[in-house]
């Protein structure tokens, strides 16, 4: 069995860290080449960098932020936000990245996603969505959260991994930054509909929150920010708090 993943993410806001609750409020967290390293060094599995305005601005993700972070770190890296074509990527990846999130430009022009399978391999390719409750269904956000699409989550997870997606950063916003714990229907669900690893984003407050998203919400990764930004909860401690609970975390 592979082990399960604990993944810190950096929301990226004009070069600084950034977290905030429902994707809104946002309050400066940090220095990201500074968290970045200290996360390399506690045993964190992957990094996520996502460059949170990059889209709404219409600009590129910052590169020369992501060459530093990635010359800080020694674990597979992950970069997000304003890519929108197969030459944003081959930048992106030739600056250090190891894997590149994509959620507005895939849904704006899913035949991206095919282009960056085909292009670089689908193991490079996570398809972020991020999804709320709307009307008692589950609806794809896109542009930071600010902007509702007509997209049904589960389809949109099933058509994106079908046109090459490697990996489903799934996002819950009505649980983002509440600390009350992950989407667990959500995820399970979403890991059982689509044959690829599930990164479970949104909610995180304790270690438990942890354990229940590997166990009951089958998910293959977890990712979270605050808790870990503001020390909360250590990455370390984590890891041997899931051990104790037979769940399979690389120590």
């Amino acid at each position: 069995m592979l082990k399960k993943r604990i993944i810190p993410c950096l929301d990226i806001k004009k070069g600084r860290i950034v977290k905030g609750v429902h994707f809104i409020n946002l309050q400066d967290a940090g220095d990201p080449v500074e968290l970045a390293q200290a996360y390399s060094e506690q045993g964190a599995d992957e990094l996520v960098f996502l460059d949170i305005t990059a889209t709404v601005e219409k600009r590129k993700t910052l590169v020369d932020l992501v060459q530093k972070v990635a010359r800080a770190i020694n674990i597979p890296f992950t970069v997000g936000g304003g890519i929108s074509s197969v030459e944003d990527v081959g930048i992106l990846l030739d600056s250090g990245a190891d894997k590149i999130s994509i959620n507005t430009a895939a849904v704006n022009n899913p035949n991206l996603i095919d282009a960056l399978a085909n292009r670089f391999g689908s193991q490079c390719v996570v398809l972020a969505v991020d999804t709320k409750q709307c009307n008692g269904s589950d609806i794809v956000f896109i542009d930071g959260g600010r902007t509702p699409t007509k997209k049904k989550t589960f389809e949109w997870m099933k058509e994106g991994t079908e046109r090459g997606a490697g990996e489903i950063l799934l996002t819950s916003m009505d649980h983002d930054g509440t600390k009350n714990g992950f989407a667990i229907e959500l995820t399970r669900k979403a890991s059982e509909i689509v044959n690829v690893p599930i990164i479970a984003s949104g909610g995180a407050g304790k270690m438990e929150h942890f354990a229940h998203v590997f166990t009951e919400g089958k998910a293959d990764a977890a990712l979270a920010a605050s808790v870990f930004h503001y020390g909360e909860i250590k990455i370390s401690e984590l890891k041997k708090y899931l051990s104790k609970q037979n769940i399979e975390v690389r120590l």
